[in-house]
């Protein structure tokens, strides 16, 4: 999604214009061409120095530069990018685009870019709140620019508050995000489910598995990126959540079930990646169990058959983890739950799986066709099974 993209990076002049230096870092290690553009105050906060070491590109700080590679430069840098990123944007610069004033190099480009402008704000709480800047903001939304709203803590004055530079993990992910419109998947509506569900025993102890939720994850934001609208029906994980994306919290099979019945009707594709467990306690205790000298027996049933539940005509693609006969098990498993796609990978695996950042999975369509893949990152995994649901999809 960012390889090959070229960014055009505005900073201006907030105390947050440090953090710019790791976006500018990230967006290059993605293989991204990283401009930047800095305010004269910007320059008091950081030095140009420090992201020309980073992006291996001329950093712009004037209007007319004769030095930069660049030729009137508001103009051949507006109509080469792809998108423009003001990060951290202060109020004064908020203001002069909203009145659509053009004295120095960053408000140039933006005027004369037809690319996606996206704006970070980071400043004071009562900067923030006063109503001459949420006036100014309103204005940008109305052009369509996309605001990412700054995130809540402690401010430069040592005051608690919103103004804060919102996490670099947000604005990466909004960056790609926009990027992502009119994607292969633009005006699809993907379901998808990621963790292990939690089965209560009593209030204090659940039934669960060592599912991380990386996988479900990682399929979540891959199809943000391709443009679709993306619902993730998630059980609890230590995961952040992914940016532009309907995130539904649920803990157990039965609640992970409601929700998905109730999204389905609307969902072009179904992508059930959550480790949803078979069995649960056939009833819950009220209070904690107290440990006594002999053992403990629980009652099980089995917990609902989530995928057999889902009617409608839509994509459904299935996940299997198996510790033994795993193309056997999964052509099973693909059966019976009328499945068009299933994505099993072999638990045993010592540098894949559950709490791994990587995976090898071996995936199988309806016609019974296999294709292992070898060792990648989860989201160059959700990158291939989306490529055949995208296929899928543009045949139904």
């Amino acid at each position: 999604m960012l390889s090959n993209k070229t960014i055009i990076l505005g900073i201006t002049g907030s105390i947050a214009a440090y953090k710019a230096a790791e976006i500018a870092s990230q967006l290059t290690q993605a293989g991204a061409k990283v401009n930047v553009i800095m305010t004269k105050e910007a320059i008091e906060f950081i030095s140009p120095f420090t992201f020309w070491a980073i992006t291996d590109r001329p950093v712009v700080t004037k209007m007319f530069d004769l030095a930069s590679e660049f030729s009137i430069e508001h103009i051949s840098l507006a109509k080469a990018a792809d998108i423009v990123v003001i990060a951290p944007a202060t109020a004064n610069i908020i203001a002069k685009l909203a009145a659509g004033i053009a004295d120095d190099m960053l408000c140039c480009t933006v005027l004369a870019t037809k690319a996606p402008v996206l704006i970070a704000p980071a400043m004071e709480t009562n900067m923030y709140n006063n109503p001459a800047t949420q006036d100014n903001l309103s204005k940008l939304k109305a052009r369509n620019f996309v605001i990412i709203a700054p995130a809540t803590g402690r401010l430069a004055s040592g005051k608690e508050g919103p103004g804060r530079l919102t996490d670099i993990t947000d604005i990466i992910g909004s960056i790609r995000q926009v990027l992502g419109r009119g994607g292969g998947l633009a005006g699809k509506h993907i379901l998808v489910t990621a963790g292990g569900t939690q089965e209560p025993i009593d209030p204090v102890r659940y039934i669960s598995n060592h599912s991380s939720g990386k996988m479900g994850y990682a399929l979540a934001e891959a199809a943000r990126d391709r443009g679709a609208k993306v619902t993730l029906v998630t059980a609890p994980t230590s995961l952040p959540e992914p940016v532009g994306v309907d995130v539904v919290k649920v803990n157990t099979a039965q609640e992970m079930c409601q929700a998905v019945v109730k999204v389905t009707p609307q969902a072009d594709a179904l992508v059930m990646a959550a480790a949803v467990a078979d069995y649960r306690p056939t009833k819950a205790a009220k209070d904690k169990i107290k440990k006594g000298e002999a053992g403990l027996t629980l009652e099980m049933e089995c917990t609902p058959d989530i995928l057999g539940s889902v009617k409608g005509n839509l994509i459904k693609v299935g996940f299997a983890a198996e510790s033994s006969n795993l193309v056997e098990n999964a052509k099973q498993k693909l059966k019976q739950k009328g499945l068009d796609l299933i994505v099993a990978n072999d638990i045993t695996a010592s540098d894949s799986g559950f709490s791994a950042d990587s995976n090898r999975v071996t995936i199988i369509d309806r016609e019974g066709k296999v294709d292992s893949l070898p060792l990648m990152p989860k989201r160059e995994v959700a990158d291939k099974v989306l490529d055949r649901v995208a296929k899928l999809l543009s045949k139904s």
